[in-house]
């Protein structure tokens, strides 16, 4: 019997015990309670994705669970991989959320409503993939989004904050709903079923024009989903304001399914498209890559920082996927299924690296109360677990070795490379921005995530809750050493992932790419000439830093040490107001890119009244606001408010005005049938 429907059935179960125990234990009980079977949900449900990427393979069609079309659902090697990624985050992310939600009331996470939505959502992220049908996979996909809306709002008694990100993210995702809606609709007519196997077989006598426009509705949905620029907004207040758990698990899974949607719907069951399609998705992960990290090195709060480091990687992710599909549209597959590994590899490691940067980030909220990076510091001695997994994660976040990120950024950037080599005026022109783009944003992320650790850890504390900050309890930790057990095999040994890799690019009709061979030991490229062993980068690497911290201190021990003071010019020693802020240290580079991000600056000065000449006080504003949301959304938020208003003329209150609007609609509905006939 194959493993798979015995463990989605446990996690189903698991996941349906967890929320009734949300709902009727009392506080004491339901949070450990809920906590061991949502850390269920996800073994359970990472074990049928670690089968799936082992080559089982699972189909079950349930007539009566759904009307109608009833629930198909199905497992291979692509779902198992985005399974085994959401499920080894939510085990990790539970174990930390039952030390998180301990000792902070019943409300928040620790209310009932939260406790027995965090499981189904846990759920929803691992069916997700699961679904087989228009139907199924649409309920599925809105459960999702009605289960993370709910965790959203979780502390909205706390802070008033809280309610407007709840509202930005429901009209975004519904609005993606809508776009998915028709435009799979759309397919399943055209295809003549709403199976993924009747599409898949389908869409091959459906014409360009319709495949096209398919793409053009279902790809902004599911870039919405993972982040993308422009359709990002939700994404920098729904992360920032929900509980640091639940921002891990939208972080490092959800987002994820956005991609799955785009590989999922665009290589599979469309069968690829034309290069055009693929251009527009790598200019969309391009902007998403360098804008996203240009808003995280200009934020102060420490979570909404990592919110945007999330659209950066996504915008990688994105990259990649769209050099897939454009060099499989020009015919080289095997470079297609380079880039396609390369994209899924860098989701594994992002999900590894930002689950683990948000768990870090609510050990210091938790702690301190604070997500303000420039009212943080000091915090490595106080909290020194905590300082030392927030550094192992950064420097995955940053791609440099012996970092996670490194090796999936590093394969991402050879087949964009050996992809010159593509005939074409848009590869020629393209390709080589990637890399630009790919390049400033590793250099960009690094500066990002200097100014997280050092301000946040290393410089002098600026409040009085940081200054008598404690270390997080030992649940949070070690689900935290969880995600960093994680984080080091990736970087170390990432071959482990190559035969399920090869099975997941697979999955959607490419060869395997053969990228992650020899034992977990090496990198190759098949027929190009690059290879990497990240084993021996990181034994090189660990060996310099050894001799540069050992051999000073060997003969430091040689020379007599005079202690004496240093002379500081009778300025007496530096004040924490004298060091760098988190805004200070970003400011060289909002000046470079002042053009993209256009910052905004008030000075308003307040004369004494009885004199014009004397000042009573200045107060200087200064702020680098969304420039993407405040040049689009506002615009069309304020058109809307209007036609809001003005519409509200036509209801006078009238019942004969009312019914003739009726009549009125009736008779043009009519006229249009007619027509239309």
């Amino acid at each position: 019997m194959s493993v798979i429907p015995v463990a989605l059935a446990t996690a189903t179960g698991l996941g349906g015990a967890g929320a009734l125990a949300g709902l009727g234990l009392p506080y004491r009980a339901r949070i450990p309670v809920v906590g061991v079977l949502t850390a269920g949900v996800g073994v359970s449900g990472g074990a049928a994705g670690v089968a799936a990427l082992g080559g089982s393979r699972w189909t079950a069609v349930y007539p009566g669970l759904l009307p109608l079309a009833g629930a198909h659902v199905a497992v291979d090697a692509l779902a198992g991989l985005f399974m085994a990624v959401a499920g080894a985050v939510v085990a990790a992310v539970a174990v930390y959320g039952v030390g998180y939600a301990a000792g902070r009331g019943a409300h928040g996470l620790g209310s009932r409503s939260a406790q027995a939505v965090l499981p189904l959502f846990a759920l929803t992220l691992l069916l997700v993939p699961v679904a087989a049908s228009v139907s199924t996979f649409l309920l599925l996909w809105e459960l999702m989004a009605l289960a993370s809306l709910l965790l959203v709002l979780a502390e909205h008694r706390e802070r008033p904050p809280v309610r407007q990100a709840g509202v930005w993210y429901t009209v975004m995702t519904h609005l993606g709903l809508v776009l998915l809606l028709v435009g799979l609709a759309l397919f399943a007519a055209q295809a003549g079923g709403e199976t993924f196997a009747a599409l898949r077989s389908g869409a091959h006598g459906i014409s360009p024009a319709v495949r096209g426009l398919i793409f053009v509705l279902v790809a902004p949905a599911f870039t919405s989903k993972a982040g993308a620029v422009p359709l990002h907004a939700w994404l920098p207040r729904a992360h920032p304001e929900a509980p640091s758990p639940v921002s891990a698990l939208m972080s490092a899974a959800m987002v994820n399914l956005g991609v799955y949607g785009l590989v999922r719907t665009g290589l599979d069951l469309l069968g690829g498209g034309p290069a055009w399609w693929w251009l527009w998705l790598i200019a969309v992960g391009g902007a998403s890559a360098v804008y996203g990290i240009l808003q995280a090195a200009m934020a102060s709060d420490l979570k909404r920082l990592l919110a945007y480091s999330t659209s950066e990687n996504m915008g990688l992710v994105l990259i990649g996927v769209g050099a897939c599909g454009l060099f499989a549209a020009y015919g080289d597959r095997p470079l297609a299924a380079l880039a396609l590994a390369a994209a899924l590899l860098h989701v594994v490691n992002h999900a590894a690296f930002k689950a683990l940067l948000f768990c870090a980030a609510g050990s210091v909220l938790r702690s301190t109360g604070l997500r303000d990076l420039d009212r943080l510091g000091g915090l490595r001695p106080r909290m020194p677990a905590t300082a030392g997994l927030f550094a192992l994660a950064a420097l995955g976040a940053v791609a440099l070795p012996p970092g996670n990120g490194f090796i999936s950024e590093w394969l991402l950037l050879q087949s964009l490379i050996h992809g010159l080599a593509v005939p074409g005026v848009a590869v020629a022109v393209v390709l080589p921005l990637s890399v630009a783009l790919i390049a400033l944003s590793a250099g960009i992320a690094a500066a990002v995530f200097v100014k997280a650790l050092g301000v946040c850890f290393f410089a002098r504390p600026r409040d009085e809750r940081a200054a008598s900050a404690r270390e997080a309890p030992p649940l949070m930790l070690v689900g935290m050493a969880l995600l960093a057990v994680g984080i080091v095999a990736l970087a170390v040994v990432p071959g482990l992932l190559g035969e399920g890799l090869d099975r997941a690019v697979g999955a959607v009709g490419l060869p395997g790419s053969g990228a992650l061979t020899g034992g977990g030991l090496r990198v190759r490229l098949a027929d190009i000439s690059a290879q990497l062993s990240p084993l021996w980068v990181v034994a090189a690497l660990t060996a310099a830093i050894l001799l540069a911290t050992v051999l000073p201190r060997l003969y430091g021990r040689r020379r007599r040490r005079v202690n004496a003071r240093l002379w500081d010019c009778g300025g007496g020693a530096p004040t924490p107001r004298m060091t760098y802020t988190a805004t200070s240290f970003a400011e060289p580079l909002q000046r470079v890119f002042d053009d993209v991000l256009a910052p905004e600056q008030d000075v308003d000065v307040t004369p004494v009244r009885e004199s014009a000449y004397l000042v009573e006080r200045v107060r200087f504003q200064h702020r680098v606001p969304d420039r993407i949301e405040h040049r689009l959304y506002e615009p069309v938020l304020r058109a809307l408010a209007g036609t809001g208003q003005a519409a509200r003329r036509l209801a006078g209150g009238s019942v004969h005005l009312y019914l003739g609007y009726g009549f009125a609609g009736l008779v043009v509905l009519l006229l249009v049938l007619a027509v239309g006939w």
